[in-house]
């Protein structure tokens, strides 16, 4: 048992003299320092053509009282697609279609700059779900006070390609 711990003691000592030695008589490696270039980040894209969204949301028995829902909903499409990593470069604006009390809807025009003759593009780049998904996270993210439901329910979103 003596002898096994004196190995184990040698062991570890010889370890620890070699791990300080080689620490601080070689010098440190050198650092160095690696910039990354994004080439598609200032890329200025040919958009020739326009593609368009129509956004129908059914609006919750409690928010239908709200008198500036519409332009609530406006700022908020404007800010939701405009700041959106993947479609801010082509987004370009949105307005208000119909508004419906007694319906309880509300239909937005969402317009998109695309490159022309492009089918990869749409297919993989503004797929309508692609544009419902970030709209419907945006309303799992944030809720409008007084309206804590609004866009909660997949089925009150609808969204047109054309």
């Amino acid at each position: 048992m003596r002898d096994s711990l004196r190995m184990l003691f040698f062991i570890f000592a010889v370890t620890y003299i070699a791990d300080v030695y080689f620490c601080f008589s070689f010098p440190p490696p050198l650092l160095s320092l690696v910039t990354y270039v994004d080439e598609d980040e200032d890329e200025i894209l040919e958009l020739s053509s326009d593609q368009t969204f129509l956004v129908s949301l059914k609006i919750p028995e409690e928010c239908v009282a709200e008198e500036d829902l519409p332009h609530l909903l406006t700022e908020r499409l404007t800010d939701v697609y405009g700041t959106s990593p993947s479609l801010s470069r082509y987004f370009t604006s949105v307005e208000i279609v119909d508004f419906s009390g007694e319906n309880a809807t509300v239909t937005h025009h969402l317009q998109y700059g695309v490159p022309s003759d492009d089918e990869n593009f749409m297919k993989y780049m503004m797929s309508e779900e692609l544009v419902l998904g970030i709209l419907l996270h945006d309303f799992h993210d944030q809720n409008i006070p007084g309206c804590e439901n609004l866009g909660l329910d997949p089925a009150s979103l609808l969204l047109d390609g054309k």
